[in-house]
């Protein structure tokens, strides 16, 4: 069911220099700063070769980074995100498999502009998992 990793998305304290830390430091390819209100977030790609890495930043007093961060004050991993054919039909199969779809449960648009799920971290040792159709 799930594709190809998509990115391993880290909370950050401080998006600019995570993002200067990654072109200067490591001399990768730094997308400007992104921001998803729906999803309460500023979001910075990080592009490599074979995957990529998302800086994420919170965006207003309710994002859900900012409880995070307050837990891991440096940052940190926060999920990483698989890819998926067809959404819906990965949401039913993780369902009835009885692991737990977070929010409604529908598919929100993210940072790439395709339909996301997340899955609650207590069914992957400890992990948020999102998914992303392709």
């Amino acid at each position: 069911m799930i594709g190809r990793l998509n990115h391993v998305a880290i909370a950050v304290p401080d998006l600019a220099a995570a993002s200067a830390q990654y072109a200067d430091t490591l001399g990768a390819k730094v997308g400007a700063p992104q921001d998803e209100p729906d999803h309460g977030v500023t979001v910075v790609f990080i592009e490599l070769p074979n995957t990529k890495i998302e800086l994420l930043y919170p965006l207003g007093d309710d994002s859900p980074i900012n409880g995070f961060l307050e837990k891991n004050p440096a940052g940190g991993i926060h999920h990483i995100c698989y890819e998926v054919e067809d959404i819906l039909a990965a949401r039913d199969k993780l369902k009835d498999s009885g692991a737990r779809v977070l929010g409604s449960g529908e598919p929100k648009i993210g940072a790439h502009g395709k339909p996301v799920l997340f899955l609650h971290p207590k069914d992957f040792n400890g992990t948020l998992v999102e998914l992303e159709q392709i």
